[in-house]
């Protein structure tokens, strides 16, 4: 199997782009450079030849807004060279040449953010309402019960009915036929990208591949009926979401690779086995969000590579080419170009840093001048805040196409700042006071030419509130924008599609003279990941799973407008009591701001605490465990160091000291684990007793002091007894 050797070349920098912006039209004669299509948040379009390793502009093309996507489209099934683009609600589409022969407006009330083209087809999405049409003229239309990330169509030369797909945010792939939805494919994670296998949809055409906002890659099959899940990558490192796929043979073996764009800068390579099942093959790491890739050949005729674009707006490509560099602080190019390229590059720098003294002078002039106008620059901030399942945090990544100063960190709620390996910058925390609402004051200064960062946050439910950050780029004048995060109630829940009626559950129902949209606001905002629109239909059903307990939820309710019901009610089930109690809480403290009486009426399932208790479990356990081992490695080292030999020490003490910093490790990247589990079963213990209208906040101390001799049977009596009859 051929090793990957791959080496990056910058092309250009743009503005800021979205996902999927940048494309490469098909070669003109198979086996020559490719041109590179890119369009950007200035409203430009533009196309790039490379003329001895140097981007050429071919045509460009001014738009009234941003560009979301650009995609290309041909005759079903032949060459796609034509190019489309979508700024605000507006199609624009060009020839290879750069001629306009299509002006769309499609009048929409909110801009396009996907769009596909399918021969004479073209699907359009906003957020949630999706436009198919035909010749320019509207076939379909379908309203999406959750925002839509990305559409794709099946090819229509290889299934004759027009089948568009779309990825939606809880966590389902739409299957539409015409304006109705077909089907739904659950998929492990949001979706936030598709593409066709192989490029072509695989030998029957209904093979697509997805990538999701959690890190996941996946393949299914698009059957008429139902769905078929081919393979699914986990994402078992933690890397970032993906953005961008392509298939492409960048191996040379004559089957085409898979390439994965990632949020958190890394581009990856998979080839496939004698199974079809992809196996990793290699990775780049970028310092920036990968928003495109597309494998070609573009540089040089004879070598393949991965041409990517970034959120900053750099246009580089990953070249099989084999390089060498010249002085250390030029980029890397081939040995052809070196001198010329070099002597080039000076000149231009020579002529930046004079435009740069220039500029400044120009604006301290103009600063001290009585007529000037203060104006604070603008910049844009792509930010994410997406709850992961494996460790039941929060990973909030804020991105500029600027380098970052600083980013300081407030919290009117309490939270922990996870380790991450990745970031770089230094963090420093300031003394808060909490009565004032404030529970944390972090500063993160980050090294020069930082333009991403990324942060791990893990809440408290029932703990509810507002992160704020603010963040400075390397600007002048300095400035600073603000960006706010709301910590929920039930923050640690993840929207799930399965629900187990055969746990011990409890229920709280609660009826009122509330409508549809007011209930549906007040459980968004209880819970994560619950579309801002109150979705179609009279009754709404959502599912969530705990990602710290694996315990459940169910919520169902309808409105006082339903046709079915005279009053508004809403019912919430759950095999974890501390759930029903916040929700009752909350609940509660909304309707009441809104002059809502609730009627509210309870069952409380008594088993539902033992199966709760074994749940937290094998957590408690494990954590107890790593805090005894961690406590004693610097007694066990101490002895190492005393005794020459350790032969005389158990082989549980010597495996201890063998994989001594890997527990440090851990338990460093688990701050506050172990309080927060005993914090989970005091609040059990709490709510179970108030629900049955007793008070046994004295008994917390008899508690905890049974959690420090733990044994679950006995912990499982001193919930049944109430503390009263404490096991000795």
């Amino acid at each position: 199997m051929m090793e990957l050797n791959l080496t990056r070349v910058d092309y250009l920098q743009v503005g800021v782009t979205s996902s999927k912006s940048m494309r490469l039209l098909p070669p003109q004669i198979p086996g020559k450079p490719q041109r590179i299509v890119v369009g950007d948040h200035n409203g430009e379009l533009q196309c790039l030849g490379m003329k001895k390793g140097e981007a050429v502009p071919v045509f460009n093309a001014t738009l009234k807004k941003k560009i979301t996507r650009v995609e290309l489209g041909g005759p079903v099934g032949g060459t796609r060279e034509r190019i489309f683009a979508t700024s605000g609600s507006e199609i624009k589409g060009y020839t290879k040449k750069g001629k306009n022969f299509l002006s769309f407006d499609t009048s929409l009330a909110e801009p396009i953010q996907t769009m596909y083209v399918e021969g004479a087809e073209l699907f359009t999405c906003g957020n949630y309402v999706y436009n198919h049409y035909h010749d320019c003229k509207d076939a379909n239309h379908f309203l999406s019960a959750d925002s839509i990330c990305d559409v794709i169509c099946i090819p229509t030369n290889k299934v004759p009915n027009v089948t568009p797909v779309l990825a939606c945010q809880d966590r389902v792939l739409r299957v539409l036929q015409d304006s109705d939805l077909l089907y739904e494919v659950e998929v492990p994670g949001p979706p936030s990208v598709m593409q066709l296998y192989g490029n072509d949809g695989g030998d029957e055409g209904d093979e697509i591949l997805y990538g999701t906002s959690d890190g996941r890659v996946g393949l299914v099959q698009i059957g008429r009926m139902a769905p078929s899940h081919r393979w699914e990558l986990p994402n078992e490192k933690r890397n970032g979401g993906v953005l961008a796929l392509d298939s492409y043979d960048i191996t040379a073996d004559g089957v085409l690779d898979l390439i994965v764009g990632r949020d958190d800068g890394l581009v990856e390579i998979y080839s496939y086995d004698e199974s079809d099942e992809p196996i990793f093959r290699f990775k780049q790491q970028l310092s920036e969000s990968v928003t495109s890739v597309q494998g070609g050949v573009i540089a040089t005729q004879g070598f393949d590579e991965i041409v990517c674009s970034t959120y900053a707006g750099w246009v580089l490509g990953l070249t099989s080419e084999q390089m060498s560099k010249g002085l250390s602080s030029t980029p890397i190019i081939p040995d052809t170009a070196a001198k010329a390229k070099i002597n080039s590059l000076k000149g231009e720098l020579e002529e930046l840093q004079q435009k740069v003294v220039t500029e400044r002078e120009k604006y301290q002039q103009t600063a001290t001048s009585k007529t000037a106008i203060s104006a604070v620059p603008h910049f844009d901030i792509n930010d994410k805040f997406v709850l992961n399942r494996e460790d039941a945090s929060y990973t909030l990544s804020l991105e500029l196409q600027l380098p970052i100063d600083n980013v300081l960190l407030q919290s009117d709620v309490p939270i922990d700042l996870l380790d991450v390996e990745k970031n770089s910058a230094v963090v420093s925390y300031s003394a808060c006071n909490p009565e004032e609402g404030n529970f944390l004051l972090a500063t993160y200064r980050c090294q020069a030419n930082t333009t991403r960062l990324e942060l791990k946050i893990r809440s408290i439910e029932g703990q509810y509130g507002t992160l704020q950050a603010y963040i400075t780029p390397r600007v002048q004048p300095k400035t600073c924008r603000v960006k706010q995060y709301q910590i929920k109630p039930l923050s640690l829940h993840q929207r799930t599609h399965v629900f187990d009626d055969a746990r011990p559950l409890n229920t709280i129902k609660l009826s009122g003279p509330f409508s549809l949209a007011e209930v549906h606001s007040w459980v968004c905002f209880c819970l994560p990941e619950l579309p801002e629109r109150t979705p179609p239909g009279d009754c709404i059903t959502f599912h969530f799973v705990s990602t710290f307990l694996d315990t459940q939820l169910e919520c169902v309710y309808s409105g006082s407008n339903a046709k079915v019901t005279k009053k508004g009610e809403a019912i919430f089930r759950s095999d974890n009591i501390s759930t029903i109690s916040i929700l009752k809480d909350v609940l509660t403290k909304e309707a009441t701001k809104k002059k809502i009486s609730l009627n509210i009426t309870y069952e409380i399932n008594d088993d539902s605490i033992p199966y709760t208790l074994n749940l937290i479990h094998p957590k408690l356990e494990y954590q107890l465990l790593l805090a005894k081992k961690v406590q004693l490695i610097d007694a066990l080292k101490e002895l190492q160091v005393h005794e020459n030999d350790t032969t005389f020490m158990s082989p549980e003490y010597r495996q201890i000291l063998e994989d001594a910093e890997e527990l440090q490790a851990e338990f460093k990247r688990q701050p506050c684990h172990l309080e927060r589990l005993y914090g989970m079963i005091t609040d059990l213990y709490i709510d179970k007793f108030k629900f049955k209208g007793q008070n046994v906040k004295g008994r917390v101390p008899a508690l905890l002091e049974v959690l420090d001799n733990y044994d679950l049977q006995t912990l499982v009596q001193f919930f049944e007894s109430g503390g009263e009859n404490r096991p000795s």
